[in-house]
């Protein structure tokens, strides 16, 4: 299933761009929840949402040991009432090019990230989008 989220309007995208954080939740292997405070970006026209993070964190682990199609995530952000969930299945990307790109997105959203030699990526394909925002 495909999501545009290109035609959810100008209120959708501004929610995703305007500087706030997000709660990123993955699934741990005994089937309990892994919820953390994280900066996401969202790409409007590929439907997918970034989070950088260090290699050794353990959202990073968890996706790492995942299949091949990546494990199963939601970011969510709040604003008063309201809110937004995006959910989808998550990998990691720890190749120059695609850390780069996630580091400039960051950048324009929240500020330039410290130099981290460490730094991956997880990218979550978006299938579905929850909310009032």
């Amino acid at each position: 299933m495909e999501i545009d989220l290109t035609a959810r309007g100008d209120e959708f995208r501004a929610f995703w761009t305007e500087r706030r954080l997000a709660s990123l939740t993955t699934v741990r292997a005994d089937g309990t929840p892994h919820v953390v405070a994280v900066g996401v970006t969202v790409d409007f026209e590929a439907g997918v949402a970034r989070v950088i993070t260090f290699a050794d964190s353990h959202k990073a682990r968890v996706t790492r040991d995942g299949t091949g199609d990546g494990v199963a995530a939601a970011v969510c952000q709040v604003d008063g009432p309201r809110w937004s969930t995006l959910e989808g299945r998550m990998i990691l990307r720890d190749d120059e090019e695609s850390v780069r790109d996630a580091e400039n997105r960051y950048a324009q959203r929240y500020r330039q990230p410290r130099p981290n030699p460490k730094r991956v990526v997880l990218e979550i394909a978006i299938k579905r989008v929850l909310g009032n925002a």
